[in-house]
């Protein structure tokens, strides 16, 4: 017994001079080198720093093999520019959310948020059980690109406004930063959508160059300080009922990879799509009741009509994209039957189940 414990602390000791020695020489090149732009501010809580995990987590799994440099929006692209710069090959990858390309293809916005569609756990489950995967994927293949869901908000909050919403009148000509098919909702309602990257919301709310401005939910806007420049806090998020975040990885560049390292790209991107939920469960309770009880935001739900007229439209204008091609109707099919079908499930166990504990 002493011999062997004898023979395993030489080992040890051996093992341990042996990486102190290879410490002190460079770090061997990877075989890639990889850059990835993102929409959002560098390092911003959640989604910059979801980004970050997705190059880390892709450098250890592969063993140093690939290694990315990430990019916050405008370090090396503008935050609208990323599916391009992807598209064209100047960098490898991306990451940002399909609404953000409805220029390159209206069905893109199925992939991000549909206004009161598919909660988180339903999106998963579309994406990697119902075929979401596939028509994405088929969507994407013309611009060259491969797209991975890459995290997810959940529910998110329906915006922070200068402005009292009492009834669907006060939609009336409101100017607010809000993107995808929520915006074009609020647009029949009588508002005026603008679409503006999430470095620009506070100044341009405390400006005065929008009345109101949807971000994510209370982690991601106390982050931003949005509570210094609006009134009132309003919820739900009926346009952002279960963001996915989508990484876009270039075609070329991902084939060019063995299959191991392929399988370690995607396989991140899992991983880093269920931790950012599960991050974003965790962190918004904690930053609500910051939100109420240090800085006495003012929070309000959405008048009972107000939320109603709005599911009509939502139900108008998401009917509508599914006109816009063979893809689109396609895309539209798919996605309205696994909701059909989520949603009864989502009733009689989520839903009840909540009610029932909330009685207690």
């Amino acid at each position: 017994m002493q011999r062997r414990q004898f023979i395993q602390s030489v080992g040890a000791g051996s093992l341990v001079l042996g990486t102190g020695v290879s410490g002190a020489r460079a770090a061997p090149a990877a075989e890639h080198a990889w850059k990835m732009v993102t929409t959002w501010p560098k390092n911003f809580p959640g989604l910059g720093t979801g980004a970050n995990a997705l190059a880390e987590l892709i450098g250890e799994m592969s063993g140093g093999r690939i290694r990315i440099k990430v990019y916050g929006a405008s370090e090396l692209v503008p935050a609208f520019e990323v599916f391009d710069a992807v598209s064209r090959g100047t960098v490898q990858m991306g990451h940002g959310a399909a609404y953000y390309w409805k220029g390159k293809s209206e069905a893109a916005q199925f992939f991000s948020s549909i206004p009161f569609g598919m909660t988180a756990q339903e999106m998963n489950g579309w994406l990697y059980h119902g075929g979401g995967l596939e028509l994405w994927t088929e969507l994407y293949a013309p611009f060259g690109l491969v797209p991975a869901a890459a995290g997810n908000t959940g529910v998110q909050m329906g915006g922070w406004f200068n402005k009292e919403i009492n009834s669907v009148a006060d939609l009336q000509g409101l100017k607010m930063r809000i993107p995808g098919l929520g915006g074009e909702v609020l647009k029949r309602a009588g508002g005026t959508p603008v679409n503006l990257p999430g470095g620009e919301l506070f100044t341009s709310l405390q400006s005065g160059a929008i009345d109101a401005t949807e971000w994510v939910g209370p982690y991601n806007d106390l982050a931003f300080g949005l509570y210094k420049a609006a009134k009132y806090y309003y919820y739900p998020g009926f346009h952002e009922p279960g963001t996915t975040l989508e990484a876009i990885v270039n075609k070329v560049a991902l084939e060019g990879l063995s299959a191991d390292l392929q399988s370690i790209v995607l396989n991140a991107c899992k991983v880093v799509n269920l931790d950012m939920l599960a991050e974003y469960t965790a962190r918004n309770p904690a930053a609500l009741e910051t939100l109420l009880k240090q800085h006495a935001v003012d929070m309000r739900p959405y008048p009972d009509d107000v939320i109603a007229k709005l599911r009509t439209l939502s139900e108008e204008v998401v009917a509508e994209i599914a006109q816009k091609d063979e893809l689109s109707q396609k895309v539209f099919a798919s996605y309205q039957k696994f909701l059909s079908q989520a949603r009864e499930w989502t009733r009689i166990s989520e839903i009840s189940y909540l009610r029932a504990r909330d009685q207690a």
